[in-house]
C-alpha cells in the first residue's frame, strides 16, 4: 500500500485509546483516523471508509471485538482491504481461536512493548498475518489436534532448505518478516520470499498453517 497507514482505535477506555493514539502517531507513517468505544461504533466507522487497521480491543459492551471483526469481515458495506488487529489483556485459546475464526488479521497482547504494535500495524496493512507468540501456539495447538491423520514428522520439512528452515522455525515462533529480516541479517522481501516459498513447497496456504506443520514436525523441539 501507498501512504499512510490509517488506524481506527477501539477500546471502550477513554484512557487506552488516547494513550494508543500517542504511541501510534509518534510513528512516521501512521496516522490515527478515528476511535470507538465499541464495536458497533467501529463498525460504522469503518462503512464510512478511509480505515486500513482496525486496532480492536476484545471484551467492550454491547458489540464485543469478536462479533464487530465477524461483522467488519462478512459486511459488503464494510471495506474488506481493512484489516483486524486485535490489542487485548485477554490471551486464552478461547479469545484467540474466536477473534481468528472471525477474521481477525493480527493478535497482540496488551503487554507488548509500543514498537510491537506499531509493527504489527504494518504487518497486517501489508496484507500479512502477525500473532504473538502465545496466540501462535494457541492456534498451532488447536489445529493439531483437530487434525485426524498422524502428526507429520520432521521429514515433512525436506523439502525446505537451511534457510528455509531457519526463516519457518522463526515464523512458528510469532515474529514478522520484518523481525526475521532483522534476526537473520537479510532484507524483508527476502524474508518474504522464503516465507512464500516454504509455504508453497509444503502446501499450505496461509502463515498459520505454516505454524502448524512447523510445531507438527518437532523443529521447535530440535537443538
Amino acid at each position: 500500500m501507498t501512504g499512510d497507514v490509517r488506524v481506527l482505535v477501539v477500546d471502550d477506555q477513554a484512557l487506552i485509546r488516547a494513550g494508543l493514539r500517542g504511541v501510534l502517531e509518534s510513528e512516521p507513517g501512521i496516522t490515527v483516523v478515528g476511535e470507538a468505544a465499541d464495536g458497533d461504533g467501529a463498525v460504522r466507522r469503518v462503512r464510512e471508509g478511509g480505515i486500513d487497521v482496525v486496532l480492536m480491543d476484545l471484551r467492550m459492551p454491547r458489540v464485543d471485538g469478536v462479533a464487530a471483526t465477524r461483522r467488519l469481515t462478512a459486511d459488503p458495506g464494510a471495506s474488506r482491504d481493512v484489516a483486524v488487529l486485535v490489542l487485548t489483556t485477554f490471551e486464552t485459546d478461547e479469545h484467540v481461536l474466536s477473534a481468528v475464526a472471525a477474521g481477525a488479521r493480527g493478535y497482540l497482547g496488551k503487554d507488548s512493548p509500543p514498537e510491537a504494535l506499531i509493527d504489527a500495524v504494518r504487518v497486517v496493512a501489508r496484507g500479512e498475518t502477525l500473532l504473538s507468540a502465545r496466540a501462535m501456539t494457541t492456534l498451532a495447538a488447536h489445529a493439531t489436534r483437530a487434525v485426524a491423520p498422524p502428526p507429520p514428522t520432521r521429514s515433512s520439512l525436506d523439502p525446505l532448505t537451511d534457510r528455509e528452515r531457519e526463516v519457518v522455525l522463526l515464523v512458528a515462533r510469532g515474529l514478522s518478516n520484518d523481525q526475521i529480516a532483522a534476526r537473520l541479517v537479510i532484507s524483508p522481501l527476502t524474508a518474504k520470499t522464503h516465507v512464500n516459498r516454504s509455504m508453497t513447497k509444503l502446501g499450505v496456504r496461509d502463515r498459520a498453517a505454516l505454524v502448524v506443520t512447523v510445531h507438527a514436525s518437532g523443529l521447535l523441539d530440535a537443538p
